[in-house]
Parts: C-alpha cells; structure tokens; sequence
C-alpha cells in the first residue's frame, strides 16, 4: 500500500487558504470590513453636513477618531471577531478531522487560515486609515497610523487566536486583556507599558490618544519605543503566537468526539 507524502508547510498553508478563502467573503468577513471602516464613514458624512452648514471642524479630529475608535474599540473588535473563525471554530463543531482527511502539515492549520483573515482585516484597516484623510489627517500621518494598524492587527489576532486554543474562554480572556489591562497604559510604569499593544500603536503612529498629567494619581511618564523596534517586536510577537498555535493543535487530541478534542 503506497502512502502521500506529507505536504511541505508551505502547500498546507496554501491548500488551506485557497480552499477556504470564500468562507471569508461571507458575512463574517464582511462584517470584520464594515467596523473599522464604517465609523469612519459616519465621521466623514457627519463632517460633511457640519461644513456645508458652516461649523468648524476641530483641526485634530482625525486623531480622536484613530485613537479614541480604531485603535481603542475597533481593533480589538475585529481580533474578537475573526480568531474564532480559525482553527478554535473548527475543534468545537467537531469539523477539524475532515481538515485532516488528506496528509497535512497539522502545526501549520492556524496559520494558513490566520493569515486569510488577517490579510482581509488589514486591507479594510488600510481603508479606513485613508478615511482619516478626510478628517484632517496628513499622507505622513496615514502611513504610520495605517502602519501601527496592520502591524498591531497582526499580533493581536494571533494572540488571540492563542487564547482560544489553550483557554476554553479565549475570547473572554482576550477580551479582559484588550478592554481592561491595556487601557491601563496610562498608569503604568515604563517596563509595564511595554507590554500592552496601546504602547506600540501609539510608539508606530507617533501619536497618543491622551497626554497623562503630572498631578494625576497613579500616573506615569509616557515612554516611547522607536518605530522601527516597535514593528519588529509586534512581527516577531505575532509570529510566536502563530508558532504555538501549531504546538497547541499538533498536541491536541483531534479525532475525539469528548471533551479532550477541545483542548
């Protein structure tokens, strides 16, 4: 009896997102492109009627709309949203063995269709960075804060998707970790804020959402790492997750029906 050859992890990866990219075009993934870009769009009409009835426009608004939306609630809103649709959805429905009915490199599974969902996601974050131009936003400003976007894009969602292969409440966790902790940012001592991505969003976009002062309780002084290191740092995080997400899934129990195949 003759047995396939394991597929190099490049042919997984491909195999896997070619054959799942129309799952993207469906409404999950049309719904990860309208909530970055459509409070843009709002913004933008809103801005519009105001001029053509004569209010002024505060020079700085694009910047609350980076900052105080994309960034804040957007972002982390797409991460929650797409790292379910990896490989977490299909161990809960049960669906990941017919993943594995053809040789595969298993570790390479979330990656190949993390990467789908990422490339999609960034594409709208893109879109959305341009929006701010109709804001007031500068095409200086619009590379980097698209820049600090995509590149903040791509390890969160691979941290998320982490968290949903090692935690049975993932997603929850992930959600306490970018609504809760990372805010915190503020108050934080240097060392710390290095460990939120607020931190290297705004270190990337050059920009912060709000200055903390002095006479503030708890307050701390604001570090800065340089753009450069800062990429680097959220490519490499983003990667690392990726990693261990194939660990995770090569270590796991897949043809069981109980609770051991949901990690």
């Amino acid at each position: 009896m003759s047995t396939r050859a394991i597929p190099s992890p490049f042919q997984t990866m491909q195999a896997v997102a070619r054959g799942y990219l129309p799952r993207v075009m469906q409404v999950r993934g049309w719904v990860l492109a309208a909530i970055p870009v459509l409070p843009v769009a709002l913004s933008l009409i809103l801005t519009t009627v105001l001029r053509a009835q004569g209010e002024r426009i505060p020079p700085a608004l694009y910047l609350s709309a980076f900052h105080g939306v994309l960034a804040k609630f957007m972002l982390p809103i797409m991460a929650l949203v797409a790292a379910p649709a990896g490989i977490r959805e299909d161990i809960e429905q049960r669906t990941i063995p017919l993943m594995l009915a053809r040789p595969s490199t298993i570790w390479m599974l979330p990656f190949g269709k993390g990467i789908l969902w990422y490339g999609w996601g960034a594409i709208w974050l893109v879109v959305a960075c341009a929006g701010l131009l109709g804001l007031g936003s500068s095409p200086e400003a619009f590379i980097y804060q698209a820049a600090a976007l995509v590149f903040a894009y791509w390890a969160i969602l691979a941290f998320m998707s982490l968290l949903g292969l090692v935690f049975k409440r993932g997603t929850l966790w992930g959600a306490l970790y970018l609504f809760i902790w990372d805010p915190l940012v503020r108050i934080f001592p240097g060392n710390l804020q290095r460990i939120t991505f607020v931190h290297y969003i705004e270190s990337i976009a050059g920009t912060r959402s709000t200055e903390v002062a002095a006479n503030q309780m708890l307050a701390q002084e604001q570090i800065t790492t340089p753009v450069g290191l800062a990429i680097l740092i959220l490519v490499v995080f983003g990667f690392v997750c990726w990693g261990l997400c194939g660990w995770k899934l090569q270590a796991t129990p897949l043809g069981l029906a109980g609770v051991e195949s949901e990690g």
